[in-house]
């Protein structure tokens, strides 16, 4: 295991795409251990409709950064007091959605720390049924990134001032607030802990699971491309904005891997746009599905005809086809 030294950096899209381009770029031969904090920003899952996950004028007003990421999973609110951890490996075939794999060397230093912390629902690790860290993974085929929040001292009243919360997650969790799910690590502790400390532990803690880490520093190269990417990409409207459709049809549905928010544009019978929202978690791009819906007749069988030979839990995780074309069209529920 190697760990990379982001030198610093607080800027939310340089550090974005700086674990990209580790993950694209750097040795298969090797793992990587890549830890960064952010400026108050509000980080969106690949498959989100940014604009409803915010409050726009509140994030305006504050100057709050939003930048998505290549991982599927909900919009996160990050600042000064949150902690991100990412691990870049190899892709196994049997890795990706296990969480417990990446998150047991984590939960193991906040036990050493004192607190009772586990894993639970599909990616979230708790202390006292509260949340103090999300976890995300994303994979290009050969390589994979796990990579997770750890909430030491978040501002977490501006948790709920920049998100919008949807009530079906809130009514499907079974609790009136996010406030109310979310828990700072400082909270159980026995005394203050600065976050300098806290990366610090954490890393000593890591150590023991492996040979102690080798520290790397880009190249002046590297640094370069890592700024063209974040130029190219995580800086542009496009990618952290521009998916929000025109649509005449929404289907939403919060299943057990997550919810599914569907945009579809019909006219004059047939699919004219077709978009695919949501906090799941799916190996496979579902801008695949889009494309392939796209000019369809806006009819069942057509519909489940163009899907017959696809593998839909590869795009969202343990899902049942039939589930799914269902939800693109089937009785509305009451």
């Amino acid at each position: 295991m190697i760990f990379i030294e982001n030198e610093g950096n607080t800027n939310p899209q340089l550090n974005l795409a700086l674990e990209e381009y580790a993950l694209r770029n750097f040795s298969t031969a090797n793992d990587y251990l890549l830890f960064y904090i952010n400026e108050p920003s509000i980080i969106i899952g690949r498959n989100q409709n940014t604009l409803e996950e915010i409050n726009h004028e509140y994030v305006k007003e504050n100057n709050i950064h939003i930048v998505r990421r290549v991982s599927g999973g909900g919009a996160v609110y990050h600042d000064h007091g949150n902690l991100n951890f990412s691990f870049i490996t190899n892709h196994d075939g049997k890795s990706l959605n296990n969480f417990k794999k990446f998150t047991a060397p984590v939960i193991k230093v906040l036990k050493n720390l004192g607190l009772d912390a586990e894993l639970k629902g599909r990616n979230d690790i708790q202390v006292e049924e509260k949340k103090i860290s999300g976890t995300a993974q994303f994979s290009t085929g050969k390589r994979m990134v796990s990579h997770g929040t750890l909430l030491l001292d978040t501002d977490l009243g501006e948790v709920v001032n920049a998100l919008n919360v949807k009530m079906s997650k809130i009514e499907s969790k079974g609790h009136k607030s996010v406030r109310s799910r979310v828990a700072n690590i400082s909270e159980f502790l026995n005394k203050p802990l600065k976050i300098e400390e806290f990366r610090k532990l954490l890393l000593e803690g890591l150590y023991e699971e492996s040979e102690p880490f080798e520290s790397y520093y880009l190249t002046p190269e590297e640094w370069k491309a890592v700024h063209e990417l974040k130029e190219e990409k995580y800086d542009t409207w496009d990618w952290n904005y521009g998916r929000s459709p025109k649509f005449n049809i929404q289907r939403n549905k919060r299943f057990p891997i997550g919810e599914i928010d569907l945009r579809i544009f019909v006219e004059k019978g047939h699919i004219k746009d077709f978009k695919i929202f949501g906090d799941f978690f799916g190996k496979e791009p579902v801008e695949n599905l889009e494309k392939l819906l796209q000019g369809a007749r806006y009819e069942k069988e057509d519909i489940s005809e163009l899907l017959k030979d696809i593998e839909i839990k590869e795009y969202f995780g343990d899902l049942l086809k039939v589930d799914f074309i269902e939800l693109v069209y089937g009785a509305d529920e009451v």
